[in-house]
């Protein structure tokens, strides 16, 4: 009998929204909840996670290798459900080291500490992905003030992790404007508001056709981006994701969109070979035969 290897693991980024989707799923938490059982059936269950959350924050990039990983209460004002909730998983200083070799290998300045401690930028999405809480999490701190190149140059100086089993995510928010959510413009079930979905749209046109030359320079292109995102770096974990499929001509899918508050958009991208069959089976409900 013949049997066919599976394909890399795709990278992945992801919109975590508010801390409130881990009480309140909604659209975006029901994709998150099929994402986890689609990837382990169309590559294999992850040996490990690497994510690189718009709430992790250096001067330089920063690899977490803890033992143990545990949930970070990140924000202030919700309800007391929320802060009752924990995600705390194994570390792996292996991997840790491996994240930190590749960088460094790469050309790139890291650093390692052998600390811990997972925002809800990476936890609020796992609890979803893999409710067990049974794979290792890494976490990668980043530098904001990077250029969206560098940052896709980080990306792909993890492109084989994805060959080893290791899930790479960048977390952020495709739009990202917290002014206009706490300025109560909008409600949860508003209408997208046209300047969201321009630029949600040239978004998924451009990384689906690689205009990497537009996506590179989305600042001055992307209709509305400045007011989509007053400031980038919930949006600029997308180029950490793309980076580690290795190559801007590998396929690219946006596998979710959603929208709530109007302009709080929650679409998740996948990167790499598995791209579109992800992209499938999210679409069918059930992973399809690679």
């Amino acid at each position: 009998m013949n049997t066919v290897a599976p394909l890399p693991l795709p990278s992945l980024y992801i919109s975590h929204g508010s801390p409130m989707t881990a009480l309140e799923p909604g659209e975006a938490g029901a994709a998150w909840q099929a994402l986890g059982p689609a990837l382990d059936r169309l590559h294999g269950r992850p040996r490990a996670i690497v994510v690189a959350s718009a709430h992790s924050l250096t001067r330089e990039p920063v690899v977490l290798g803890a033992a143990r990983q545990e949930t970070v209460h990140d924000f202030y004002g919700f309800p007391d459900a929320l802060y009752q909730l924990r995600y705390d998983t194994a570390g792996s200083p292996a991997v840790a080291a491996r994240v930190a070799a590749l960088i460094r290998a790469a050309g790139l300045p890291v650093h390692e500490l052998d600390e811990g401690g997972m925002d809800h930028g990476v936890w609020t999405p796992l609890r979803s992905m893999y409710p067990e809480a049974d794979i290792p999490v890494v976490p990668l701190a980043w530098p904001p003030n990077w250029t969206p190149a560098q940052l896709l140059a980080l990306g792909q100086a993890l492109a084989p992790l994805r060959h080893e089993g290791v899930l790479v995510i960048g977390s952020g928010a495709i739009t990202h404007n917290l002014r206009l959510w706490a300025g109560g413009r909008g409600d949860p079930d508003q209408a997208e508001w046209p300047q969201c979905a321009e630029f949600r749209g040239w978004i998924e046109e451009r990384s689906r056709t690689h205009d990497w030359d537009a996506l590179l320079d989305y600042r001055r292109q992307a209709p509305h981006a400045v007011m989509m995102h007053p400031t980038d770096e919930h949006f600029v974990p997308f180029y950490i994701a793309a980076g580690a499929a290795g190559s801007t001509q590998a396929p690219a899918a946006r596998v979710h969109a959603s929208v709530t508050w109007g302009h709080l958009g929650m679409d998740i991208y996948a990167f790499g070979e598995g791209a579109q069959a992800l992209q499938s089976a999210l679409e069918t409900g059930a992973a399809a035969v690679v």
